[in-house]
């Protein structure tokens, strides 16, 4: 997986650079944009090279964020992110598909409902780390599924992604991938078994 590097400049005095105790340099400031990278595959899991590097980047001291939108569990979603290497946030759907059988989901209206508020819950705080700039990776599993079960609006991942934060890099994952998605993408990588 290639992953571009992140921002390890010092915070502190970005303007001027201290040459030796008589000489200082002026500094231009240097902006560096993430890149929009999208993982496809012909069958969901199969991202588990991802999480890897996921934790990797953690420990090495990038603060990631991982949000797998069809994927869920008992005590899950914004609210209760499990915390990993001390850099990475593991966020998963409170309510989602792979918990119920799927005649299960389309024959109850308010498990179905359910679930939806719980994936868009998920959305809206994505949307607000990708603004914010915090993130030096975010990794949007499934995002696509979410998509194409008309849960998440496409021009609305296209709109918050023209208007992110350039500095974090975002992994976009899925099966049925939006050209227009495509085409906004910096690295596309197709996973085969």
């Amino acid at each position: 997986m290639v992953i571009s590097s992140s921002n390890s400049y010092s915070k502190s005095n970005l303007d001027n650079a201290k040459v030796s105790s008589a000489e200082t340099i002026k500094l231009k400031r240097f902006t560096q944009n993430g890149q929009i990278q999208i993982y496809q595959s012909p069958y969901r899991g199969s991202y588990s090279s991802i999480i890897r590097d996921s934790l990797r980047n953690a420990a090495l001291g990038r603060k990631v964020l991982l949000v797998q939108f069809m994927k869920g569990g008992v005590k899950q979603g914004v609210a209760n992110s499990v915390k990993l290497c001390g850099n990475l946030t593991w966020i998963r759907s409170s309510n989602s598909y792979d918990q119920y059988d799927h005649k299960e989901i389309e024959n109850n209206k308010s498990l179905k409902k359910s679930i939806h508020e719980s994936i868009y819950e998920l959305w809206n705080f994505c949307k607000e780390e990708l603004i914010s700039g915090e993130n030096d990776q975010i990794i949007l599993d499934e995002i696509f599924l979410a998509i194409e079960m008309n849960i998440i609006d496409k021009d609305d991942l296209i709109s918050t992604l023209e208007n992110r934060f350039l500095s974090g890099d975002v992994i976009l994952t899925g099966t049925g991938i939006p050209k227009d998605l495509l085409l906004m993408a910096n690295q596309i990588t197709e996973l085969r078994s």
